[in-house]
């Protein structure tokens, strides 16, 4: 449909039609079995099921093509429904989650991974995603850092970018892409003690120079969406801030698609004291730019009065109803409502899918401890034992489209490398500590106790079998996500319980982590002679670790987040400011900024890793001391295989502005390059430095750099690699 036609068909529509455009309920209106990812208000009247412009949270070819069968017929002006889910890290094939997927520090890999992922739910007719998380996470205590990429604003820039794309593809009509919407605007991740929903409290300056980035690089790839956040920031809930909507996301970042709020913030002003009622939230809203109003009833119930009142022009009406309209046309589905589907197939896991998810597990292990030569894995008697061992549960609980039956186990995944008399398993111990409070409830089974002494001792059994022992421990995929806040980071009491016991066997013990957060795991490194983070790793989990655990591939994951040596030191990340009194690194630390019974930096830092081979950095080098505003300057620096497998390394580079209008970080990563060595094989690695990469927001509310010294690394991680200076001069 042209301009044209779709300006036509707007004014045509009565302004219920309108309004109606703009309400999104869920999918259990149409179908009973819809995935609920938010608190239902209770049920929609007629009207509004007849009319509303889209709805989430239900998938499936044959159910979804009935359903817009009958919507369209109903509708006056026979405009499609739109459907819209939560992919996060897979619909059928599961990825590893998104801070797993950061860990791979791969963004070609990522825009692979969610054009796959775009593919499968098309094929199941779902037209957007609510897809990526571009937040900033810096806290451990956050439930949804599971669902982000890190704590870096670099790399999630990069991250957030390359799945817009990948989600997308070069045109929306496509069949086999849907549409990306980022979240969640904004500042989501700095929300106050880690507790979902809560105040955001930033300075214009931290928001801008750390918290925004993210948002504001995904937004120049074009998404047709953006979704508002549940918190306020600075004491404005983000869904009536039209600062951060108008100011920031419209004029200064130039979006142009839909904005939608998330599952019911519309309504939710009101709980913030923001609003006086649910018309007073609708009214607010409206002005914010929120173009949809997700399941709070607030639009559906008070807007059209709003219209009719004045208190909402007719022209801010229409203005969002084309947005919505555009976006339905930009999909293609005035042309095919139901684009491309092939009602008898839907989506299927498929094997390149699976050697797509295979790799990509691979890649995001992070290999923490590695005493003497523990990994890989000898050919010998191999005991897997945990809780994570031998379960379908490798996913999170944001991959509620992807099915469990799939899913291979690592021990399925050992299986198929040992002969049987070679290999062995047992649970160990449940999965979680009784009466531990989840996201979906309170465990509690009956005979907890007996049930945990008798695993126990077969674990034990098991262990005195075996040369090695595989413990698979982390925590339940419900205590992160959404509504997953916690205080504690340590992994349950009964898991800690079942390492103690199977050190005490004397055996070689190899730790796996799954996990969607960073926890405290200095007890579990000490106890163990290898330790590596698994993630939430989905459906090739058991493949995917079993090809690292065997050697067949060298670790090369490196940590996106910082894991902290106690929950106390939360909200932890590597690019701090320096105190007028930072703690040195030997001598006298008295009256310094530290703690007195706790390092300061992270137990396993940023951008930490190991492989199985070593690397070897050599002397860094610049071009140049000194560069200009047009001139730019190359740093580089030789990495050698020095051990005897192949092996990828990551290289990083970080800058520091020594002296700014505003203090600087002590490091910011700058840039990273993935590559791949033989056993003696080196390769030259350079980083271009351009005046563009030294901006920040300066005391004059500017982004610009300003001249003077600079400091630039070339090394493995966060607190590696020797410093060289060059000097910013104006031409």
């Amino acid at each position: 449909m042209d301009k044209k036609a779709l300006e036509a068909l707007l004014h045509d529509m009565s302004t219920e039609e309108k309004v109606m455009q703009l309400v999104q309920i869920p999918g259990s209106e149409y179908e009973a079995d819809a995935e609920i990812t938010g608190v239902e208000r209770g049920r929609a009247d007629e009207k509004v099921k007849r009319l509303a412009g889209s709805t989430l949270g239900i998938w499936g070819a044959q159910r979804l093509k009935n359903i817009q069968e009958r919507y369209m017929k109903e509708h006056p002006h026979h405009i499609p429904l739109m459907f819209m889910l939560d992919v996060i890290h897979g619909h059928k094939t599961v990825l590893p989650c998104p801070l797993g997927q950061g860990a791979a520090f791969d963004p070609e890999g990522a825009e692979k991974g969610a054009a796959m992922q775009a593919y499968e739910a098309a094929e199941d007719g779902v037209h957007v995603t609510f897809s990526p998380m571009s937040d900033l996470c810096r806290d451990a205590r956050w439930g949804r850092i599971m669902e982000s990429t890190g704590e870096d604003k670099y790399l999630n820039s990069l991250m957030a970018s390359a799945m817009v794309e990948g989600y997308q593809g070069g045109d929306l009509k496509d069949p086999r892409h849907m549409a990306a919407c980022v979240k969640h605007f904004a500042a989501y991740g700095a929300c106050e003690g880690g507790r979902d929903y809560n105040n955001t409290e930033l300075s214009e300056h931290t928001l801008r120079e750390h918290y925004l980035r993210a948002y504001g690089e995904a937004v120049k790839k074009k998404p047709a969406m953006v979704m508002t956040s549940f918190n306020t920031v600075n004491g404005i809930p983000a869904t009536g801030n039209t600062f951060l909507m108008k100011k920031i996301l419209r004029e200064e970042f130039g979006f142009q698609g839909v904005l939608i709020s998330d599952w019911g913030a519309v309504g939710e002003m009101v709980n913030h004291g923001y609003a006086e009622d649910k018309k007073d939230a609708a009214l607010k809203a409206m002005n914010a730019g929120v173009d949809i109003d997700m399941c709070s009833g607030c639009y559906s119930t008070y807007l059209e009065e709003l219209v009719k009142s004045g208190a909402v022009s007719e022209k801010m009406l229409d203005e969002a109803v084309y947005r919505v309209l555009s976006m339905k046309n930009d999909l293609g589905l005035f042309e095919d409502p139901f684009r491309g589907i092939d009602a008898e197939k839907g989506a299927t896991v498929t094997g390149e899918s699976r050697q797509l998810a295979r790799e990509t597990v691979a890649k995001s292990l992070v290999l923490l401890e590695n005493r003497n030569g523990a990994l890989p894995l000898r050919k010998e008697k191999n005991a897997f034992i945990g809780p994570y061992a031998n379960t379908k549960k490798l996913q999170s609980s944001w991959a509620f489209s992807g099915d469990d039956e799939n899913t291979v186990t690592v021990f399925e995944g050992a299986s198929e490398v040992y002969e049987p008399d070679d290999i062995r398993f047992s649970n160990g111990c449940t999965m979680l500590d009784q009466d531990t409070v989840t996201a979906r409830g309170k465990y509690h089974t009956d005979n907890w106790q007996e049930e945990n002494d008798r695993l126990l001792r077969e674990a034990v059994k098991t262990a005195e079998w075996a040369d090695t022992v595989i413990l698979c421990l982390g925590e339940d995929s419900t205590q992160s996500g959404e509504a997953a806040s916690k205080t504690c980071l340590k992994l349950p009491a009964v898991q800690l319980r079942l390492l103690h016991e199977i050190k005490k066997t004397g055996k070689r013990i190899v730790t796996l982590i799954f996990t969607g957060r960073p926890l405290e795991l200095k007890e579990v490194g000490d106890l163990s002679d290898a330790l590596l983070i698994c993630w939430l790793p989905g459906t090739e989990g058991g493949h995917g670790i079993m090809d690292v655990l065997t050697g067949k591939v060298s670790p090369s994951g490196r940590l996106p987040v910082s894991f902290p040596y106690t929950v106390g030191q939360e909200p932890l990340h590597y690019d701090i400011y320096s105190t007028g009194r930072p703690r040195p690194e030997s001598g006298p630390t008295e009256f310094t900024s530290r703690y007195l019974d706790c390092e300061n930096g992270a137990l396993y830092p940023f951008g930490y890793g190991l492989s199985y081979t070593s690397f070897e950095y050599g002397k860094p080098e610049l071009s140049a001391e000194k560069m200009t505003y047009e001139e730019n300057i190359t740093a580089s620096v030789k990495v050698r295989n020095t051990g005897k497998v192949p092996g990828d390394a990551t290289v990083q580079m970080y800058i520091r502005d020594l002296s700014g209008s505003r203090i600087r970080p002590v490091r910011e990563l700058a840039g990273f390059k993935r590559i791949s060595l033989n056993p003696g094989e080196e390769e030259e690695v350079s980083f271009v430095i351009k005046e563009e990469m030294l901006r920040f927001w300066t005391a004059d509310g500017k982004w610009e750099s300003e001249p003077g010294k600079f400091h630039v690394w070339l090394c493995d991680s966060s607190i590696d690699g020797e410093a060289l200076e060059f000097r910013l001069e104006k031409s």
